[in-house]
């Protein structure tokens, strides 16, 4: 066996899985059509759940570290120009902000760690690099994915580098090889939902000194009020920036680079490329020994910032999967539950993207030639379209309960209440333990948090919590007599007993809670075998 699981795909879904499996000690293999990263205007934001993933992780300073400064402004403006006074400014906390914020918060309702404003071009590498410096994990640039085949026992993959053809024998492959995934179409697995909605230009600017230039503010997203979807994103290096519009050419990115910025600069521009807005589903997640993660299996619009950081959603369900199922501990039901997890919460971040774009052509709809006019109609149509966007822009910008809200409902690991349980809210987070919820960030007595104090142990948790003194012997001994690694934590102070509302609660390895209760589980072979999908 060459590898226990063959990646395909180097962007951030696929090095976060090679990340996340290396430090479990699996054995992986990541392969790259692309000879190196590429320096092309894709994702700029890590949202907080990615960010407390990536602590967890051990990775997330090395993260800031790589992308902006913490007190970089995250600001949204809705402008004709950037000379001309903003028709709308939406003030959002810096990383800064934000951290004093949760520092001084202690009631569930925050992360434990903010966004981080880093371009892909930036994180790409760095992961890139983390990756390499994992014994277990191999990393292989300008090697061409042509095939698989699968049988009851491993994965053949034939691939291709340097001219020659060669095969990579694996226990599990996973496609993270984005949007027009050749492991998903070898699968056969079809997409649904909404394809080719839109076609814009996109292009990557240098211009070394036009941020420091700006006039009207520091921001972020720039978004010109015009009838070609034009938008001007600052890239993490401050000198490069992204524009988005509907042009019919490459040269008339320039011209409409130039008509943005509204003042003479020099400019490089680096790249020009077409892409389209999809909302897109994969039928399926995989299929026996083969895995799909990232675009491979969802197609967001960029608004919302939910494409990337679903990605490493996927990474984190199905990496501690792998490693349990290879480590032998994992019964059989634990694998296919990857798909019954994160599909749910792909089609609920297809529906938030799809919120967030409506919410953004409304007002955008709101646009007249006159816009630029001083006369009552065009002072009528800008007061108009200010008032629609304070409204509607703010749904691609607010996305707190996607990225933290989300639970797996209906999972086969996760023990069942009686009850709905809490409504998905897109914007809204409010903190809960309803088993399949991610457990919500409490800091404790000593100035720690809990995800910290809980570590990356690779295995599950038994919080005990406000001195409970319930016998808890039996359930810890049902995981010891499966050979799973469970650590039992006591926590005396009484903030995290208020906050999740129960003495106990068992965690999975990705700290999502699979059982809560006062008392001792009922059956705790029972509920020992449901967590590890027995």
């Amino acid at each position: 066996m060459d590898t226990q699981v063959l990646i395909v795909g180097a962007g951030p879904t696929g090095l976060t899985l090679a990340v996340d499996l290396g430090r479990r000690g699996v054995r992986a293999t990541v392969i790259e059509q692309k000879d190196a990263p590429q320096f092309l205007p894709k994702m700029e934001r890590c949202n907080a759940r990615t960010m407390e993933i990536y602590r967890r992780m051990g990775i997330a300073e090395r993260v800031r570290a790589a992308g902006l400064p913490a007190h970089w402004p995250m600001d949204v403006f809705i402008v004709r120009s950037l000379v001309e006074p903003p028709l709308l400014h939406l003030p959002y906390p810096s990383v800064a902000d934000a951290k004093a914020q949760i520092a001084a918060t202690n009631d569930g309702t925050l992360p434990l760690e903010p966004y981080q404003l880093v371009s892909q071009y930036t994180l790409e590498p760095l992961l890139k690099s983390i990756a390499e410096e994992l014994p277990s994990v191999t990393v292989r640039y300008g090697c061409e994915f042509l095939s698989f085949t699968q049988d009851a026992g491993s994965v053949t993959a034939t691939v291709k580098s340097g001219g020659k053809t060669s095969e990579i024998e694996a226990r599990y492959l996973v496609g993270c090889d984005g949007g027009a995934s050749v492991v998903r179409k070898q699968l056969g697995i079809a997409l649904q939902g909404e394809g080719n909605i839109l076609q814009l230009r996109q292009a990557l600017y240098r211009c070394d000194d036009l941020f420091a230039r700006i006039p009207i503010g520091k921001g972020r997203h720039y978004h010109v009020a015009d009838d070609r979807a034009t938008q001007l994103i600052v890239q993490d290096s401050t000198r490069h920036f992204t524009l988005h519009s509907i042009v019919d050419s490459d040269a008339d990115m320039a011209v409409m680079f130039e008509r943005t910025v509204g003042m003479p600069v020099d400019y490089e521009m680096m790249y020009v490329g077409e892409w389209k807005q999809n909302l897109l589903l994969a039928d399926s997640y995989g299929r026996r020994r083969v895995f799909l993660a990232g675009d491979a299996a969802h197609l967001v619009i960029p608004t919302g910032g939910l494409g990337m950081n679903s990605g490493v959603g996927d990474a984190v369900d199905l990496s501690w999967k792998l490693a349990a199922v290879l480590q032998g501990w994992g019964g059989p039901g634990l694998l296919p539950s990857y798909q019954i997890e994160r599909r749910q919460v792909g089609e609920r971040n297809v529906a938030a993207s799809r919120y967030a774009t409506l919410g953004r052509r409304k007002w955008r709809a709101a646009y007249r030639p006159n816009i630029r006019d001083h006369t009552p109609e065009g002072a009528a149509t800008r007061a108009d379209l200010v008032r629609i966007a304070d409204v509607e822009q703010r749904k691609s910008n607010e996305m707190i309960g996607a990225e933290l809200g989300y639970r797996y409902v209906g999972s086969p690991l996760i023990a069942s209440e009686p009850g709905e349980g809490p409504e998905h809210d897109f914007r809204e987070y409010v903190p809960t333990t309803w088993p399949g919820a991610r457990l919500p960030h409490v800091w404790l007595r000593d100035g720690s948090a809990m995800q910290d104090r809980i570590g990356y142990g690779f295995g599950y948790t038994l919080l005990r919590l406000a001195g409970t003194q319930v016998d808890t012997n039996a359930l810890q001994r049902a995981f010891s007599g499966i050979g799973a690694p469970l650590q039992a934590l006591d926590i005396p102070d009484q903030a995290p007993r208020d906050i999740y509302g129960h003495d106990l609660l068992l965690l999975r390895p990705d700290l999502h809670v699979v059982w809560r209760g006062n008392d001792a589980p009922l059956e705790p072979e029972k509920l020992a075998a449901l967590a590890m999908g027995h």
